[in-house]
C-alpha cells in the first residue's frame, strides 16, 4: 500500500481512430481505477492532425483533472495499460492515429526530466490542442515553468495554426448516469469490450449459445447495467458534493432526510440488495444541500458491498463533509441472496445503523433520531 500523499495531476487524452467510442471509454476505465480519482473532465476539442499519414482524420482531445497517489512513473505505466486495452499500437512515428492517446500533461508542480519525456509536458504550454482542454477544466491551475495561469497560456498560444473547437454533439454523461445514449443498443456496437468478452466467456460456461437470436446484445446489455449499477466507483465524493455545502449559522436543530431509496450488490454474491435509508445530523454552522444527501447514499450503495460497511460509509462520508456534531443513518434492506438462494426467506429484512458525534453520546438525541425515522 502506497503511503504517498495524494498529488493533483492533470492527463491530455486525444484520439482520431474511432474516437466516438474510444475516448469515453477511456474517461471510464480512468474513472474506475483504483488509485486514480477523476475530478473533472473538460469537454470535448477537435482539431487537425498535427503531422500524420496524408489524410489522418481528425482529433477528439479533452483533459482530466485527477488525484493520484502513484508516482509519475508508476502513473504513465497505468495510462500506457490503459492504451494497450484500448488497442493503441505504438510505431516509431509519433504523428500516426491511434485510437487513444494518455499523457500526464501536469503533476502537481514536479518539474523532472525521465527517459525520453519529461514533466511538466511542454506541449501543454505551447499546443493548442492540449493547451486548450486543460484550460477548459482547470483555467486557474498555475504552470510550475512559466507561472501562468493555463488560461493565460490558452490565450498565449497561437491558434491560428491549428483551429481547435469544442465539440457539441458529444456529451459524457454524469457519474450517477450510465454512459451509453439509450440508442446504443445494436448489435454492432461496442461499450466495454473487455466486460463484454467476459460476459460472453460467462454464457458459454453456463451452457448458452451467446449467438442465439435473444442472447446477441446480451453482453452490451450486461456491460452497460453492470457499468450503471456499480458507477459508485466512479466518481468521488468531492465530485457528488459538488460544493453544495452552505453556510447557516442558527442552524442548530436536527435534519433528517429518510425513505431514501437504494440500490446495491452484495459483494459475496453480486446478487442485489435494496431497500431504504435515514440520514440525520445535527448542523454545527454548515448545512448541505437535500438531494446529495440522497447522492451520498448512492455513491456507496453502487458498489459491490456489505450493508454493514454502507452503513458506516454513509455515516462517515456526511461526517467528512459537514463536521456536524453528530450524524445518524440507519438503512433496512432486503437481500436477494437471502431471498432467492441460501436460506431462501423472502420475508426477511435486515436493519444496521451508524451513530456519530452526539448521535451516539446522547441517548435522547439517538432516540428522537430512531422516532423519527420510522415514524
Amino acid at each position: 500500500m502506497s503511503t504517498q500523499a495524494f498529488v493533483e495531476t492533470i492527463i491530455s487524452l486525444g484520439s482520431n481512430v474511432e474516437k466516438e467510442r474510444y475516448l469515453p471509454e477511456a474517461i471510464r476505465l480512468l474513472r474506475r481505477h483504483r488509485r486514480i480519482e477523476v475530478r473533472k473532465v473538460s469537454r470535448f476539442f477537435e482539431s487537425a492532425p498535427v503531422g500524420g499519414p496524408p489524410g489522418s482524420p481528425d482529433f477528439f482531445n479533452a483533459a482530466v483533472v485527477a488525484c493520484t497517489d502513484l508516482p509519475p512513473q508508476e502513473l504513465r505505466q497505468e495510462l500506457r495499460h490503459i492504451e494497450n486495452v484500448l488497442g493503441r499500437q505504438r510505431t516509431e512515428d509519433k504523428n500516426a492515429p491511434r485510437t487513444i492517446d494518455l499523457d500526464i500533461a501536469y503533476y502537481g508542480d514536479t518539474q523532472a526530466e525521465f527517459d525520453g519525456w519529461q514533466l511538466p509536458d511542454p506541449e501543454a504550454a505551447t499546443a493548442p490542442h492540449v493547451a486548450i482542454p486543460i484550460a477548459d477544466v482547470a483555467p486557474s491551475f498555475v504552470d510550475p515553468v512559466s507561472e501562468k495561469t493555463a488560461y493565460d497560456l490558452m490565450l498565449k498560444v497561437d491558434a491560428d495554426t491549428e483551429a481547435v473547437r469544442p465539440v457539441s454533439s458529444i456529451r459524457l454523461a454524469t457519474p450517477y448516469e450510465s454512459r451509453g445514449p439509450e440508442e446504443f443498443d445494436q448489435a454492432g456496437d461496442v461499450y466495454a469490450p473487455q466486460l463484454e468478452a467476459i460476459v460472453r466467456s460467462q454464457l458459454l460456461e453456463i451452457g448458452e449459445n451467446p449467438d442465439r437470436e435473444g442472447l446477441v446484445r446480451t453482453p452490451l446489455r450486461v456491460a452497460k447495467a453492470l457499468d450503471f449499477l456499480t458507477n459508485g466507483y466512479a466518481t468521488s465524493l468531492s465530485e457528488v458534493v459538488n460544493n453544495a455545502v452552505f453556510d447557516a449559522e442558527g442552524a442548530d436543530e436536527m435534519v433528517l432526510v429518510k425513505d431514501i431509496e437504494f440500490y446495491s450488490m452484495c459483494e459475496h454474491h453480486m446478487l442485489p440488495f435494496f431497500g431504504r435509508a435515514a440520514v440525520a445530523y445535527l448542523p454545527k454552522g454548515r448545512i448541505i444541500g437535500l438531494s446529495k444527501v440522497a447522492r451520498v447514499v448512492d455513491l456507496f450503495a453502487r458498489r459491490l458491498q456489505v450493508q454493514e460497511r454502507l452503513t458506516n460509509q454513509v455515516a462517515d462520508a456526511m461526517t467528512e463533509i459537514l463536521d456536524p456534531l453528530g450524524v445518524g443513518v440507519v438503512i433496512e434492506g432486503q437481500h436477494l441472496c437471502m431471498m432467492m438462494r441460501g436460506v431462501q426467506k423472502q420475508d426477511s429484512s435486515t436493519v444496521t445503523s451508524a451513530m456519530r458525534g452526539t448521535f451516539k453520546s446522547d441517548p435522547r438525541t439517538r432516540s428522537e433520531f430512531i422516532n423519527l425515522a420510522q415514524g
